[in-house]
Formats: C-alpha cells, sequence, structure tokens
C-alpha cells in the first residue's frame, strides 16, 4: 500500500470512529409539527433610523440619529400554545381614556426643569445633555466606535455640571460621556445645573393592561389564529373602525400559557363588528371601545412625523399607545412654539413625553 492510500485509509476510519459515537439525533416533535394553528407574534418597536414599524399592526415613528446608546434588543416572540377548547369568550370591557391637558408640562425660561440621561463633553465645549433616543445598534471593532454626539435640534447646553461625577463615565475618541440626573433653571435650551444626582432607567414603550377582565374561570390556553390573512384582511378592510390587534399574555408566557388578542373598536356597532370579526378569528378575544382606529393612527403618525425635520421641535419618536389610547410623542422639551406646532394635529390625541420637565 502506498503512503497515499495509507493515509486515506487512516481519514477513513477516523471518520467513522467518529460518526459512530455521535448520539442518535432526536426524536421529532409530531405533535408540535402537526399542530394547526401558527404562531400568534407579539408586534413589537424595531428601532432603526429613517424607519416606520408596526407596534400591534400600528406605527413607530423615529428620527435618524446618528449618537447614543444602542436601542434595547425587543423580547422574543411569545411561543405555540397546546390546543383547548373552541369557545370564544370576552368581558365587558370599557374604554381608554383620552389624553389629558398637557400644559402641566410647558417650559418657559426661568422655569425649574429636571432632565436624566446621557451627558457629553467635548474638548473646548460646554457640556451637553442629549435626550434618550431611537438608534441603531452598530458593532465596531476595539477603538473604532466614533465620538459621542447629539443631534443638533436635540442639544440642551449645561452650565455647572460636574462630569467626573458622571455614572459610567467614559472617554471616546477623547469626547467624555456618561449619565446623570440634572436640576436646575432652564434658558434658551440651557440648563443651569444646581443639583447633580444618579440617573433614571430610560423610559421604556410601557404596555397598557388588557381592557377585558378575565371570564370566570379565567383566561384558557386555547389555539389563535391571528396570523391567518383571513384575519389580517378583515381588519384592514375595517381599519377605519377597528384598531389591532394587540397580543397579551395576561398570566406571563410560556407553552402552557393563555395568549388573548385585543382588538379596538373607535366606531360603530362593537356588537355587529364582534360577531362579524369572531367568523373569521377563533381563539381568546378581548374588544374594546377605543379611541382611535388604525386609520386615525396612521394619519396622526404621518402629521407628526411632518414635523420631525424641524430641529426647533426636537420631536425624535411618535408612536401609537398599544390600547389605541392616543399617539404618543417623545420630545426634547415641550414648548409654547411645540404646542402651536403640534395643536392643529389635534392636542386631545396626543400624548406629550418631554425629556425636560418641569419640577413644581
Amino acid at each position: 500500500m502506498n503512503p497515499i492510500d495509507e493515509v486515506d485509509e487512516l481519514l477513513m476510519q477516523t471518520g467513522a470512529q467518529w460518526r459512530a459515537e455521535q448520539p442518535s439525533a432526536p426524536e421529532p416533535d409530531l405533535e408540535r409539527i402537526t399542530r394547526q394553528e401558527r404562531r400568534p407574534k407579539r408586534w413589537v418597536p424595531a428601532l432603526a433610523a429613517a424607519s416606520v414599524v408596526a407596534v400591534a399592526a400600528v406605527t413607530l415613528t423615529v428620527l435618524p440619529d446618528t449618537g447614543g446608546a444602542p436601542a434595547a434588543t425587543p423580547p422574543a416572540a411569545p411561543v405555540t400554545l397546546p390546543a383547548a377548547g373552541p369557545q370564544i369568550v370576552e368581558s365587558v370591557a370599557v374604554g381608554n381614556e383620552q389624553a389629558g391637558s398637557s400644559d402641566a408640562l410647558l417650559v418657559r425660561d426661568g422655569a425649574k426643569v429636571r432632565v436624566s440621561g446621557q451627558v457629553i463633553a467635548a474638548p473646548n465645549t460646554a457640556p451637553v445633555f442629549c435626550p434618550s433616543r431611537p438608534v441603531p445598534t452598530i458593532g465596531y471593532l476595539p477603538g473604532k466606535a466614533p465620538a459621542p454626539s447629539c443631534p443638533e435640534g436635540l442639544k440642551v447646553t449645561l452650565k455647572g455640571v460636574n462630569v467626573s461625577l458622571l455614572t459610567d463615565l467614559e472617554t471616546v475618541q477623547g469626547v467624555q460621556t456618561g449619565r446623570a440626573t440634572l436640576t436646575g433653571i432652564w434658558t434658551a435650551r440651557t440648563i443651569a445645573v444646581q443639583e447633580q444626582t444618579a440617573p433614571t432607567p430610560d423610559r421604556d414603550i410601557a404596555t397598557p393592561p388588557l381592557s377585558c377582565p378575565p371570564p370566570t374561570g379565567g383566561w384558557l390556553a386555547k389555539p389563535s389564529n391571528v396570523e391567518d390573512p383571513k384575519v389580517a384582511q378583515f381588519l384592514d378592510q375595517h381599519r377605519d373602525q377597528a384598531f389591532g390587534p394587540t397580543i397579551y399574555h395576561p398570566y406571563g408566557e410560556g407553552r402552557t400559557k393563555p395568549v388573548v388578542v385585543f382588538v379596538g373598536v373607535a366606531r360603530g356597532d362593537r356588537a355587529a363588528f364582534r360577531k362579524s370579526f369572531e367568523e373569521v378569528y377563533s381563539g381568546n378575544l378581548c374588544v374594546a371601545p377605543v379611541r382611535l382606529s388604525r386609520q386615525d393612527a396612521d394619519q396622526l403618525s404621518t402629521k407628526v412625523a411632518g414635523l420631525m425635520n424641524r430641529n426647533d421641535l426636537g420631536i425624535t419618536t411618535s408612536y401609537t399607545q398599544m390600547d389605541g389610547a392616543s399617539e404618543n410623542v417623545r420630545l426634547l422639551v415641550y414648548t409654547e412654539s411645540v404646542k402651536d406646532a403640534l395643536t392643529p394635529i389635534g392636542l386631545d390625541k396626543l400624548r406629550i413625553e418631554p425629556a425636560v420637565v418641569p419640577v413644581n
């Protein structure tokens, strides 16, 4: 046998021995494969520059940005639930309340205000506060990350901040950055800092509680066909009337936990809508009155997005609350000029969420 044949034989023997030592493949989960229902989704915001994405079939509009910390990773989608009885259940639901007056959030020169979040201190430049904002997640090689920066329309000049006391202080490309809660006097996009404390956690997009109380005996784990194209088609055909769907996990997520689909009705006969919807949908269902339909939400989001290119307004994000109660607008500071710009859209349908808040 020549040397080449000996090497081939050795490789064949080694490969056969390795294969023999490997564990057998697991048996397939036939129940899961053959189960008829599909996996329902929980819609979550996917934050990316210059994007408009869905949150429970409604819109999230974000301002493009190039600085700041990456957006949080969205939670995973729920797993498929085991089958249960075919009945559809509903409890009496109350409608959500309209957004209250935002006048208490107005900030004028000379007012005492508070902010919490990122502070950026570049050489030979006054430190600035930069509010939380959606940014794309980008991986950089060690030492290659760009210097922290803040969009021009979101900067707030700081006087009297102690950079050395910032939480999570670091220096990137010669620029220092950290986090703090700062209280002081507001004047023309400048805060004269009077108090500096630890930062508070970033605001998250909260999920409102389910509008329907559980039926007698509680929500049952059962299949849902919320992903059926017929369901999507029905809701799209009624977008001027309906809001949703929004997926709830009233008892937490898991294969044995129930999933409840929430659909709101902004106008028209709610009972008639439910009856028609049940012809295409099966599963746990909560139908409740809401203030905004999907069409209303889309129109509000489009109008707010049209103002995002104005640096003087400092609008960072627009998203529809997941129970259809309001279009929520996150911005730097709520001033009279910002109020004037938003008034034609309908302040009664907007919930203002400023980064700079007045302190009484």
